[in-house]
């Protein structure tokens, strides 16, 4: 029996597959190489390049490889360009996750890690957040996550379907193989560390004005080899007959963006140059988690999660890798 995943080429995805992998665990990836990376990807890995939406496609895959359970990455991911095209984010994640749902529970597979965001809280009333905080996005990409969840939930009942949806704060860092690339760049630790190796002249700091201590907005960070953990986690849940949930990722440590540079002109000995930027549509103040419920729920806490070693892995898998992901 074999674990399907969607968007399985891309960052979170990528160093998902490659931790599955070292449990011994059979790996189908299925990801449309919009933003992944074939290369980032073990070449004994069965991989298929299409939509997770082409529902003869997914039915193909359960079946030749008997599937038993889906690790759903696949989406648009940017906050900033889900306010300026929310069409696109809307058609990608939502209507092809829906499909990609119908498909699995047509096909027999009912057990789903669903990959949330903690931006389906929008601007939340209490610090640290918890699951039961009210949700109400503050731009497209926050709604389609949040539409998803709900799906999922009617699924449940409906279907049968069992899920995990996990809500991560800032997923970041590196593995010793694989790190965050995207094109284009809009992740803060890449973006502060593009600056300080000179491949941007200076790092944009969007909003010095919200109501925190240095006045720029306030991140949970978690490293990408943490949250990867708690994805398998999740999956050995669902197969012990556990319930449907909604789970937190995160460190209950919120960082300014301010005390990200600096750290970081620590870590790497450069200077880091910035300019002020007004505040960018869609951005909420402060999300920081309060995570007890993943370690009640799957016994996973952030083990790699604090911000400069963080930094320090991004940092050297970028001097390590001058060119990732090229043939």
């Amino acid at each position: 029996m074999s674990i399907l995943v969607t968007g399985g080429a891309g960052y979170i995805g990528s160093v998902t597959v490659e931790r599955l992998l070292g449990k011994g665990a059979q790996v189908v990836v299925l990801d449309d190489l919009y933003r992944g990376h074939r290369e980032a990807l073990n070449e004994n890995v069965p991989f298929y390049e299409g939509k997770v939406g082409d529902r003869s496609l997914v039915a193909r895959i359960v079946r030749e490889h008997k599937i038993e359970a889906c690790v759903h990455f696949a989406a648009l991911t940017y906050v900033g360009e889900s306010v300026k095209e929310p069409e696109r984010y809307f058609e990608n994640n939502v209507e092809q996750g829906i499909a990609l749902f119908g498909a699995l529970v047509q096909a027999g597979v009912k057990k789903i890690v669903f990959s949330s965001t903690c931006a389906t809280y929008g601007d939340p009333e209490e610090i640290p957040i918890r699951e039961t905080e009210k949700q109400w996005p503050k731009n497209p990409y926050g709604w389609s996550k949040l539409m998803l969840e709900q799906v999922l939930e009617a699924y449940d009942v409906g279907h049968g379907l069992k899920f995990v949806a996990l809500r991560y704060f800032n997923a970041s860092g590196a593995t010793e193989k694989l790190g965050e690339l995207h094109e284009p760049e809009s992740h803060l630790v890449p973006s502060v560390l593009m600056a300080a190796s000179g491949e941007r002249k200076e790092l944009a700091v969007f909003g010095d004005d919200y109501p925190t201590p240095d006045g720029t907005a306030v991140r949970d960070y978690v490293h990408v080899a943490d949250l990867a953990d708690a994805h398998i986690l999740a999956l050995d849940y669902l197969k012990k007959g556990g319930k449907s949930e909604f789970i937190n990722l995160g460190t209950g440590t919120g960082y300014s963006v301010l005390e990200v540079i600096e750290t970081a002109r620590r870590v790497t000995g450069k200077p880091i140059p910035y300019k002020k930027e007004p505040r960018r549509a869609g951005d909420a103040i402060t999300l920081v988690a309060d995570a007890r419920k993943a370690k009640e729920v799957l016994g996973w806490t952030a083990t790699q999660s604090d911000i400069a070693s963080i930094l320090k892995s991004q940092w050297d898998w970028r001097r390590r890798n001058e060119n990732p992901f090229k043939a």
